[in-house]
C-alpha cells in the first residue's frame, strides 16, 4: 500500500505543477523535477509519514527498477530516429557533430578543472578533474525527447538533436571509461590499458550486437501476432527483456564485460524501426503507453536530486566552475562541428543550447566513480549539484531553442480538448 501511495502522489504532483508549469510556458518536464522535490526527503517526505511522499533517498532509490525501465523506453524511441531514410540525409552531419561535440566539451572542461585543481590541489584531486570531463560529456535523452514531444517539434534542428544526442552519449560512455581508466591509473601510479582500452571498446560493441540479435528477435516475434494490443504487448515484452539482458555482467580473466542498457535499447529500436514495414504505428502506440512511465520517471528524478550539496562550498565552487566550462564547451563544440559539418544556419546557431540538459546517463557514471572512493564522492556531489542546475534550467533553454530556430510553432500548441471542441463547432456549422 506505501508503495502505491507514494506513486500516486508523486504522478498527481507531477501532473498539478505541469498545469502550472503551462500557464508560466515552462516545459513539463520542469514541472515534474520540482515535483520530484516537493514530494521528496527535503520537503513532503521530511514530515516522515510513510506514504506521504518519499521519506529518505533509500526509499527514491528502492524505485530505481521504474526509473532503469524509463530509461530503456527512453532509448528504444531514440533508436527509432536512426531510420534508414532520415539518416541518408543527416547521418554524415550528425556522426561528425555527436563525436565532435563530446571531445570538445571533455576537453573544455578537462582544461578548466586542472586549472582549478592547481589553483587548489588539496581540494579538487587531478582524478576528479579528469573524470568530470568525460561526464561532462553525457547529454540527457530523456529531456530532450520529452521536450520534442511536447511540443511536437519538427524540423531541421529537431531531426539532428535525437541522433547526435544518441551517438553524444555512445561517444560518453567510451570517453569515460578511457577517462576513469587514467584517473585510477593516477591514483595507484599504475596504468591498465585493459581497463582504459579494451573493456571501453568492448562494452560499445557488445552492446550494439545485443541490441542488433534482440531487434531482429523482436521483429520476427511481431509476425505472429496481429492484434494491435497484442503487437504492443510484444513490444513492451521485448523491451522488458533486452533492458534485463543489458544488466548481466561477468569477468572473462581480467576482462569485465558489461553492457550499456541505453546502447542495447537504442539498438533494438534501430533495428526494429528498419526492419519491420509497421514500426512507425506500433512506436507511437508504444509512446502513449509510456506517459505516465516517463512523468513518474521524472518526478523519481527529482527526488533523488541531494540538496544537501548546497551546504558544502566546495561543491558549489566547483559545480560552478564545471557548468559554465560544460555549456562553453557544449555550445562551442556544437556551433563548430555543425559548421564543419556544413548544417543550416539555425542548426549552427542553437544546437548547443538544445545539449545543455544533464541526467540520468551523467549520474550513472558518477555512480561508477565510485570506485575511486573518497574523489568518487567529490564527483559523485559535483554531478548532483550540475543536474540539478540543469535539469531545471536546460528543458527551458532547449524550448527556448527550438522555438527560435522555427521547429515549435506556437499555433500547434493545442491541447486535446481544445482540438475536440473545434472540431465540433466545425461540424455543427456545416
Amino acid at each position: 500500500m506505501q508503495a502505491l501511495l507514494s506513486i500516486s502522489i508523486a504522478l498527481l504532483a507531477g501532473l498539478m505543477l505541469s498545469r502550472v508549469a503551462k500557464l508560466m510556458k515552462l516545459p513539463a518536464v520542469t514541472a515534474y523535477l520540482v515535483a520530484g522535490i516537493l514530494v521528496g526527503p527535503y520537503v513532503i517526505g521530511a514530515i516522515g509519514v510513510p506514504g506521504l511522499g518519499f521519506t529518505s533517498m533509500a526509499d527514491v532509490e528502492s524505485y530505481g527498477i521504474l526509473c532503469d525501465v524509463a530509461l530503456g523506453f527512453i532509448a528504444f524511441s531514440i533508436g527509432n530516429e536512426f531510420r534508414l531514410s532520415q539518416l541518408k540525409k543527416i547521418g554524415r552531419q550528425a556522426t561528425i557533430v555527436g563525436i565532435l561535440q563530446a571531445v570538445v566539451t571533455t576537453l573544455v572542461v578537462d582544461a578548466a578543472l586542472i586549472l582549478l585543481h592547481l589553483a587548489m590541489p588539496d581540494k579538487l584531486p587531478i582524478e576528479a578533474a579528469v573524470v568530470l570531463g568525460a561526464i561532462a560529456s553525457a547529454t540527457a535523452p530523456a529531456a530532450t525527447l520529452m521536450v520534442v514531444k511536447q511540443y511536437k517539434a519538427k524540423g531541421p534542428l529537431t531531426d539532428i538533436l535525437l541522433p547526435v544526442v544518441a551517438l553524444d552519449d555512445a561517444v560518453g560512455l567510451m570517453i569515460f571509461a578511457i577517462s576513469l581508466g587514467v584517473a585510477k591509473a593516477l591514483g595507484s601510479g599504475n596504468v591498465d590499458p585493459v581497463s582504459i582500452v579494451v573493456e571501453p571498446l568492448l562494452e560499445v560493441v557488445l552492446s550494439l550486437v545485443l541490441g542488433a540479435v534482440m531487434g531482429l528477435l523482436f521483429t520476427f516475434a511481431e509476425r505472429f501476432f496481429h492484434s494491435r494490443s497484442r503487437r504492443l504487448c510484444v513490444s513492451i515484452t521485448f523491451v522488458f527483456l533486452t533492458i534485463a539482458l543489458s544488466m548481466v555482467s561477468f569477468e572473462i580473466g581480467e576482462v569485465h564485460i558489461g553492457f550499456s542498457s541505453l546502447l542495447v535499447c537504442m539498438m533494438l529500436g534501430t533495428i526494429f524501426c528498419n526492419v519491420c514495414d509497421f514500426s512507425e504505428e506500433l512506436m507511437e502506440r508504444v509512446d502513449r503507453w509510456c506517459v505516465p512511465l516517463l512523468v513518474l520517471f521524472f518526478v523519481l528524478s527529482g527526488a533523488e536530486l541531494e540538496l544537501s550539496v548546497f551546504s558544502d562550498f566546495m561543491v558549489v565552487l566547483v559545480g560552478i566552475v564545471y557548468i559554465l566550462a560544460r555549456s562553453v564547451g557544449k555550445y562551442s563544440g556544437a556551433y563548430a562541428s555543425s559548421k564543419i559539418a556544413g548544417c543550416d544556419d539555425h542548426i549552427v546557431k542553437y544546437l548547443g543550447i538544445t545539449l545543455l540538459p544533464q541526467a540520468g546517463v551523467a549520474l550513472g557514471m558518477a555512480i561508477k566513480a565510485g570506485e575511486l572512493g573518497e574523489v568518487g564522492v567529490l564527483i559523485s556531489n559535483i554531478t548532483l549539484f550540475a543536474v540539478l542546475i540543469y535539469e531545471l534550467f536546460g528543458p527551458m533553454l532547449t524550448k527556448m531553442a527550438l522555438l527560435s530556430a522555427g521547429d515549435i510553432k506556437p499555433e500547434e500548441k493545442t491541447s486535446a480538448r481544445h482540438a475536440h471542441i473545434n472540431k465540433i463547432k466545425e461540424n455543427n456549422s456545416h
